[in-house]
């Protein structure tokens, strides 16, 4: 089997609503951009993927990517994956081009993918992850809604000016439902969005003293509390910590920082994520890393629900891995509906708030193929070889103008 062609496709989906999440200090955010990855094989099987980006990360596969690819057996993943390493010195990550290979091999062996990796569990228990910053107030009724929606866990954004407004809203979700939904919290401190303003981190001492008070109100975690790669800081936070534990790791790359992390004992929870921090079957290795720790792994995913049904594979498969993010944050334009749109059959949990992986080959992706047409705004092609270099696509509005 050999590798034919690959394909990025942009895709821009409006949100129906304005969505303000708390990473973007107050900007809306008004659309879902990513890129639909197609890897044709001689063999009639295709791989499909997804990539949290847009026009910048379907020409890095182009130049980076697809000229390494074409010509060769999916099934060889492992020398693939190399290309993709090298390929982040060039340009924006796209480790997201090993989900097509997977993909593949799914198909081929007639099977899931979590089942090729071991097959932990078929389902893996769900948290809301909300993103924007609301009054305790408003996020209080809004938790309510999801806990009557059948969530047992949720995650809050800490990003006010002062850390101690945002501690009132876990004080008032405590207050309002008990014991019902369990809390984690995210600071979004680890990497931050371009801005005019600079973003103030924490610091030590204050990460300190934040984390104490969540300690006191029974959150599950707390993530990226201090910069990625402030390893001393992250190690002593930790240290000073009984009941409260450290995750972070979505803006970490390559298993060399997932493996300093441990190291380091920064984190009790690796947050690695499918489609940025490194090959999807490489986070396989970094949950064995944690796993000889003692710590556990929980994938990160946010941008689309082809990457949410991937994280949900890897997490599935390993043993250590205790929850899935889930990202939903009614009435904000940010929903499941919104976040799947491009899928057929968008994701859901079950009655016992977990998300069941589709048993299905590969994984399991049924694409939504007239809302992908219609909301593409540019395709890249990589031809084979024995195709002239006359016939290479790229083409720029094709199929709509991205905004519904």
């Amino acid at each position: 089997m050999k590798i034919t062609r690959v394909t990025s496709r942009v895709v821009d989906f409006p949100l129906d609503r304005e969505f303000h999440p708390a990473w973007a200090r107050g900007r809306n955010q008004p659309n879902l951009l990513m890129v639909l990855l197609e890897v044709e094989t001689d063999e009639g099987i295709t791989g499909y993927g997804a990539a949290h980006a847009g026009i910048e990360t379907a020409i890095a596969i182009e130049r980076f990517v697809a000229p390494y690819f074409v010509g060769r057996d999916p099934t060889r993943v492992e020398r693939l994956t190399a290309v993709l390493r090298d390929a982040e010195i060039l340009g924006p990550p796209v480790y997201c081009m090993e989900i097509p290979l997977w993909d593949i091999i799914g198909k081929l062996a007639g099977l899931p993918v979590y089942k090729l990796w071991g097959g932990y569990s078929d389902r893996v228990l769900a948290y809301c992850a909300t993103a924007e910053v609301r009054s305790p107030e408003q996020r209080v009724r809004d938790l309510e809604a999801i806990a009557d929606e059948g969530f047992r866990a949720v995650k809050l954004r800490f990003h006010r000016a002062d850390p101690r407004d945002d501690i009132r809203v876990v004080e008032a979700v405590r207050a309002g439902l008990g014991d019902r939904i369990d809390v984690i919290v995210d600071a979004n401190q680890a990497g931050v969005e371009p801005g005019h303003e600079g973003h103030a981190t924490w610091g030590f001492r204050l990460a300190v003293e934040v984390a104490l008070e969540l300690e006191r109100l029974g959150v599950l975690w707390l993530e990226e509390p201090l910069p990625r790669h402030d390893y001393d800081g992250l190690s002593r936070l930790r240290g000073k910590l009984s009941g409260l534990r450290l995750a972070g790791g979505e803006d970490n790359h390559g298993l060399h920082e997932f493996r300093l992390l441990l190291q380091r004992r920064c984190y009790d929870i690796l947050q690695p994520d499918a489609l940025l921090s490194e090959g999807i079957s490489q986070l396989r290795k970094v949950a064995a890393f944690a796993q000889a720790e003692g710590c556990l792994m929980v994938p990160h995913t946010w941008g689309n629900g082809m990457g949410l049904l991937a994280n949900l594979h890897l997490a599935a498969a390993v043993p250590n891995c205790s929850h899935l993010e889930f990202p939903h944050d009614p009435p904000s334009g940010w929903t499941a509906d919104a976040r799947d749109r491009m899928l057929a059959e968008p994701l859901w949990i079950d009655s016992e708030g977990h998300v069941r992986v589709p048993d299905r080959p590969g994984f399991g992706f049924l694409l939504d193929e007239e809302q992908i047409e219609h909301h593409t705004v540019a395709v890249i092609q990589t031809p084979s070889d024995d195709e002239t270099a006359s016939t290479r696509a790229f083409s720029v509005a094709v199929g709509g103008d991205g905004d519904g």
